[in-house]
């Protein structure tokens, strides 16, 4: 138990070396041949998911305590693996993927977020231990230590560990960006909800999706395709970020 603490210690020590100041990746989702939903009147999702990454990324950007890092900032296709992997080698602190929802019920309105689920970081983790490179890219110096150790109880446990705390920062990080969000938009969800989702796949990087509004309602689509609700979100999204940072001033230093 002694040597987990010591390696998990390690772990957070050598994240808090590059974290001069907190790396936000801001995602967004689909993007190129990936048109994801599209609207009654022809409004693509991932038109709209870039224009509020990048205001998001914006606001990010002028505030001294953060960087925000676009994982795309064109009209790209990017796989669902390397949006997690653009995220890392940027040493992101957190990822805020934003997406626009869409269901056969065209009468269903309003944002919600979807954080990391056990069975999805279950799944990871598995696959982070079969491949020893990976586990090093993850723990750094403390994948150094536990490759020395060949000890795979000891590598599932910091693993776990890992998973624990970012699912915790993830869920904790939605609720402060839905209160924000309930102040200016309307929310299909008040609570964060757990989902397998592939971007949702980073076990080192605390992560959250942020679904805008349903595409599939024409008056929302309306709201969605407007540079000054775009605004309202990419605020709400950053003060929420912030407020989050605000509550846990020790974050920054711990990952």
């Amino acid at each position: 138990m002694k040597k987990l603490i010591t390696i998990f210690m390690l772990l957070l020590l050598c994240s808090s070396v590059y974290a001069a100041n907190i790396v936000v990746a801001v995602d967004a989702g689909h993007g190129g041949k990936d048109s994801g939903a599209i609207g009654k009147n022809n409004l693509y999702e991932k038109t709209v998911t870039l224009s509020i990454a990048k205001k998001l990324t914006t606001l990010l950007n002028k505030d001294p305590s953060f960087k925000g890092v676009l994982t795309r900032s064109r009209d790209n296709f990017i796989s669902v693996l390397q949006r997690s992997e653009i995220a890392r080698k940027n040493r992101a602190n957190l990822l805020v993927s934003v997406h626009a929802d869409a269901a056969p019920n065209r009468e269903a309105t309003g944002a919600s977020i979807w954080v990391l689920s056990t069975k999805r970081a279950d799944t990871e983790l598995g696959r982070w231990l079969e491949q020893g490179e990976k586990q090093s890219e993850l723990l750094g110096g403390a994948g150094d230590a536990l490759s020395d150790d060949h000890n795979p109880h000891l590598s599932q446990a910091v693993l776990d560990l890992q998973f624990s705390y970012s699912q915790q920062v993830g869920y904790e990080l939605a609720t402060q960006v839905l209160k924000e969000m309930k102040k200016t938009v309307k929310l299909h969800k008040s609570a964060p909800e757990y989902a397998s989702l592939g971007v949702l796949r980073s076990p080192d990087i605390p992560s959250i999706l942020v679904e805008v509004g349903f595409i599939s309602n024409q008056g929302e689509e309306r709201l969605l395709s407007s540079n000054v609700h775009q605004d309202k979100i990419a605020k709400a999204i950053y003060q929420g970020i912030k407020n989050y940072v605000k509550q846990n001033p020790k974050f920054g230093e711990q990952h």
